[in-house]
């Protein structure tokens, strides 16, 4: 099995001027970022459409692209948005991700750029749209939740049906030059599916039989995690479960729709909460936490027998962490699909999985994944015997503050093989970079670098690294 490794950055994080990375030059730059220093992977967060706290795992589509990640300054090259346009919507600070400024003023200047297209752009768009359901009915759902809010002519509804279209063709378009760009420097990109949608989704308001619902249309249970690592209640999710009798039925075709869309898109995915498809949580949609939910049989391996049939030789990585028993390792053994190892989970217990000495070949290893801290930041919170004990594991005789290296060429040298690590721990930044901490809502999924702080990275010693360890 061929060795690799790879950075793991959401979009959002990418450099720029607009409030929130996007697919514009920076992306390309990251591209070659990565060829530079030797990777081969670049891992990305759901592309989804975020919700309100910007959290892309809550998606309204299971097809849909996030508008955000348009990139203004190809519109403004299109002749699609003005200068005054552009310089409305540039941001105050670049460490952060502006959600209100794109809430409060994306959307019109999409809107506005939709309706400067030619009659033969038009009928492009159209095409599009037309040729992926999915992404029709999305743009049709848009329009009926604006509707619910507000009586809307229908010239409006027109309009506002058009401008949705615009984006998910936009999107696909430019993303789709961003793959192609990386591809040929060498660099495979990931994607990541969260597994569930949203109650309020396109997905369940189109293919209702595809849920467990009531009468009402409503769930009567909804998903979650019971007490772990990260939450002491749990985490209730609140996403609606799927019907997997139902889907077992028709063929499960949302899946396999959904599972070809994502590997368009990608030349890999890594599915979030893989053990949902051994045995998944429901809990009472009354209830407000995870606690008192109970486990329930999911679909088994004639499921991930058929998305791996439809993946064909594409990469799929089965996120296998959390509450993990017999039954989930059986089920990822019989698969044949590569787990996931966090390092930072390594020291919780007695000769951990996650300790590198303990990884197989076929898995792919993290220094942390987007809920974890950075490494420095775990360093920093560590107890100070177990600090000890891992910078020793690690062979660390320095300061513990310089230990980053020493941890990740440690992952490297492991048998795993695929390692990953965020750029967080590339730059080697602290717990004030953290993407999300699971459980809370407010202040997750802003974090950006600027270019200036990636021109910084020794680009040589990295490069030195993979190729030390087999990995270039």
């Amino acid at each position: 099995m061929k060795r690799s490794s790879g950075v793991l950055t959401h979009v959002s994080s990418l450099p720029g001027n607009y409030m929130c990375g996007s697919f514009g030059k920076a992306a390309l730059e990251f591209a070659d970022f990565l060829g530079d220093c030797g990777f081969t992977i670049w891992q990305v967060l759901p592309f989804y459409v975020p919700d309100k706290y910007g959290s892309p795992y809550k998606a309204i589509s299971a097809f849909a692209g996030n508008p955000y990640f348009i990139d203004l300054d190809i519109l403004f090259e299109k002749q699609l948005i003005t200068k005054d346009e552009l310089i409305s919507n540039t941001q105050t600070q670049p460490y952060l991700c502006d959600f209100k400024g794109l809430s409060d003023r994306r959307e019109k200047l999409l809107l506005n750029a939709s309706k400067r297209l030619t009659a033969s752009q038009r009928e492009k768009v159209n095409s599009f749209a037309d040729s992926h359901p999915h992404l029709d009915n999305f743009c049709k759902y848009m329009v009926l939740t604006e509707q619910s809010k507000a009586l809307l002519s229908q010239k409006e509804c027109e309009e506002l049906e058009f401008m949705h279209r615009f984006i998910q063709h936009e999107f696909f378009e430019q993303w789709m030059k961003v793959k192609t760009y990386a591809n040929k420097k060498g660099v495979k990109i990931i994607g990541d599916l969260p597994i569930y949608v949203d109650t309020d989704s396109s997905d369940l308001y189109f293919g209702r039989k595809n849920f467990l619902l009531d009468k009402n249309g409503k769930p009567e249970k909804v998903a979650g995690v019971p007490p772990d690592y990260f939450s002491p209640d749990g985490q209730l999710w609140g996403n609606p479960l799927y019907d997997w009798d139902y889907m077992k039925k028709d063929n499960y075709s949302w899946w396999t729709d959904r599972i070809k869309w994502q590997l368009t898109l990608f030349d890999g995915i890594r599915i979030d909460h893989f053990r949902a498809f051994s045995e998944y949580f429901a809990v009472d949609a009354s209830e407000s936490t995870a606690k008192n939910g109970k486990w329930c049989p999911g679909p088994g391996i004639e499921f991930v027998r058929h998305i791996k049939k439809v993946a064909g030789k594409k990469l799929i990585i089965a996120e296998d962490l959390g509450d993990v028993d017999e039954r989930v390792e059986a089920l990822l053994k019989k698969s044949g699909l590569p787990g996931m190892r966090v390092f930072q989970f390594a020291f919780l217990g007695y000769d951990s999985p996650h300790l590198p000495h303990n990884y197989p070949e076929n898995c792919v290893a993290y220094s942390g994944t987007h809920d974890n801290n950075t490494l420095l930041g775990y360093l920093w919170e560590l107890e100070e015997n177990t600090k000890r004990y891992m910078l020793e594991y690690c062979n660390h005789t320095g300061p513990w503050q310089n230990g980053i290296i020493s941890i990740i060429k440690t992952i490297m040298a492991s048998h795993a093989s695929t390692v990953i690590f965020p750029i967080q721990d590339i730059l080697g930044y602290g717990s004030d970079t953290r993407m999300n901490r699971p459980g809370l809502a407010d202040g997750n999924w802003q974090y950006r670098f600027t270019k200036e702080q990636l021109s910084l990275i020794d680009t040589a010693m990295w490069k030195k690294l993979n190729m030390m360890f087999g990995r270039y």
